[in-house]
């Protein structure tokens, strides 16, 4: 496929730092589009990721979710939940000109589960969110995807585009739900019927109409496992979250102190918590990552609680730079958003 075959000529216009995107002023041909499709997924094995689908931005019935968990006041002091209007929910919104959204998903979970499991039970051990325990993945992510852009662009050349990765308004698992990469479970988290829920997600922004994909619908049936075991009773109904009560929200967004009651039922679970994807049936199929940026650093994978209380402030920047934990201060986000 060449560029000249799809016959694109565009606008892009950037003011400051926002990209605004226009529309072609030509019809792509959808046998073309189909194909770069394709070509676009086996891009994206090639740079590392496990799962690329494509969905159009009509996200009302989550938007409707979305102001029903913020009116009940789910979304505690994480006041971003509500800025930016409907362009969370509204893709063209934020950025102006899109009509598809290409989601993706990147395994992270590089150790077997029962080995996390049985460190919840050791009480002299200290407890990290898998995903928090390697390399930053909003910086790992994000390279992968402008590489992607990069191929695309080598194909059809200049187009309009936009990353996300976890740090901008984005109501990225609707978006993967709808790209057909998996289902949002009762706990609020994305599951896939082949990997679980053990990876992250990623977007790219774009005003190329490809043919969008078949949304997965829910397999969680009569499953009440995450809710069972939700050590702070967080998930208040299925696929309803407060995170007021979350060990996630409390441990990484609650700038103040945690409230006496949760703080025994937190245990040693000091960054995030992952009881509700440890014990969702679902993730027996999912596989350790061969991913290498999201390898274990600094020892974190199992910690003594002892060591890290003696850490000054030195410490804590060096043993924390690169990761998911040295860059919560400046990215916004988290899994308890629905």
């Amino acid at each position: 496929m060449s560029a000249g075959k799809l016959c694109i000529r565009r606008i892009i216009l950037v003011r400051s730092t926002e990209l605004i995107l226009t529309i072609s002023t030509t019809q792509y041909d959808e046998t073309e589009m189909a194909a770069l499709k394709q070509e676009i997924a086996d891009w994206s094995l090639e740079l590392g990721f496990q799962q690329t689908g494509v969905s159009d931005i009509d996200l009302a019935e989550a938007e409707d979710r979305l102001e029903a968990w913020l009116a009940e006041k789910f979304h505690g002091t994480m006041d971003y939940m509500r800025r930016h209007g409907k362009k969370r929910s509204r893709p063209a919104a934020l950025v102006p000109g899109t009509l598809r959204v290409i989601s993706v998903r990147m395994d992270y979970l590089h150790e077997p589960q029962a080995q996390a499991k049985r460190l919840l039970d050791d009480d002299s051990r200290a407890y990290v969110s898998r995903y928090a325990l390697g390399r930053d993945y909003h910086k790992v992510l994000r390279s992968r995807l402008q590489k992607l852009a990069d191929r695309i662009r080598d194909v059809v050349g200049d187009f309009g585009y936009r990353v996300f990765v976890d740090s901008a308004p984005v109501l990225e698992k609707p978006l993967a739900e709808k790209a057909g990469i998996g289902w949002i479970g009762k706990h609020t988290n994305l599951i896939n019927r082949d990997a679980g829920s053990w990876f992250f997600l990623g977007e790219l922004y774009t005003d190329l109409p490809l043919p969008v994909d078949e949304p997965e619908q829910s397999h969680c049936g009569s499953c009440a496992a995450c809710i069972d075991v939700c050590p702070t009773a967080a998930i208040v109904a299925p696929y309803v979250l407060d995170a007021r009560r979350c060990i996630s929200y409390l441990t990484i967004e609650l700038k103040e102190s945690i409230p006496p009651e949760f703080r025994e039922a937190i245990g040693n679970r000091i960054y995030g918590c992952d009881d509700c994807q440890l014990f969702c049936p679902w993730n027996k199929l999912a596989a350790p990552t061969a991913e290498g940026d999201f390898a274990p650093r600094h020892g974190l994978e199992a910690a003594e609680l002892c060591d890290l209380f003696d850490w000054d402030e030195a410490t804590w920047l060096e043993r924390t730079e690169g990761s998911a934990i040295g860059a919560s201060a400046t990215n916004a986000g988290c899994a308890t958003s629905p």
